[in-house]
């Protein structure tokens, strides 16, 4: 029987966060920023975890990051200069704009990995389109969306999703996997969290 690919952690935060007006990945919800805080979560279920970031953007300090290539847009630029940098693994992604994932959401995402398929991914109930940020790409998965970048200038990792075999994983709540793009999103999960702390 063959051998699951090595499962790696990218943090998407290399984004310029131009709706929200300041950088996503320094936000904080938790205490910490959320940058911060995806990689702890992506710890607990990943051998190694990585930073996604473009060129020029400040790094940690260390050797966490991955920069971008401009191999093509969007977070999909990350995904696939993650997937050069180690071809041979699969990538738990999970962009930096989703604060309410929480390890329950990973640990039941990991647990229903399906290797055969070219990626793992959340989907929301109301929607039924699985999320390609907070995903397990397989080795495959992303080879094949990186040969499809090379022809064409518009590759969209939802629809690629859509169109090749994908486990849908769903949360026990939509909310889990709401994005905050927006200063009135932050507010209004930084509110929804103090809600529940109290």
């Amino acid at each position: 029987m063959e051998k699951s690919p090595q499962l790696y952690g990218l943090v998407l935060a290399g984004g310029r966060s131009t709706r929200m007006g300041k950088d996503k990945a320094k936000l904080q919800y938790h205490g910490i920023s959320q940058q911060e805080y995806a990689f702890q979560l992506l710890s607990a279920f990943c051998e190694r975890v990585f930073i996604s970031l473009r060129k020029g953007q400040e790094g940690v300090g260390d050797s966490r990051c991955i920069f971008d290539e401009n191999l093509t847009k969007g977070p999909l630029n990350g995904m696939l200069s993650a997937h050069l940098t180690h071809p041979k693994v699969a990538w738990l992604v999970l962009a930096c704009d989703t604060p309410l994932v929480d390890k329950e959401t990973l640990r039941n995402l990991v647990s229903e990995r399906d290797t055969s398929k070219m990626a793992t991914a959340m989907t929301t109930q109301q929607r039924d389109i699985p999320e390609p940020l907070i995903a397990i790409w397989e080795p495959k998965g992303l080879t094949k969306i990186l040969e499809y970048s090379k022809t064409s200038n518009s590759v969209y990792p939802t629809q690629f999703l859509t169109d090749n075999p994908v486990k849908k994983v769903y949360p026990d709540s939509d909310l889990k996997l709401a994005n905050a793009n927006h200063p009135e999103e932050y507010e209004q999960i930084l509110n929804l969290l103090k809600a529940k702390a109290t």
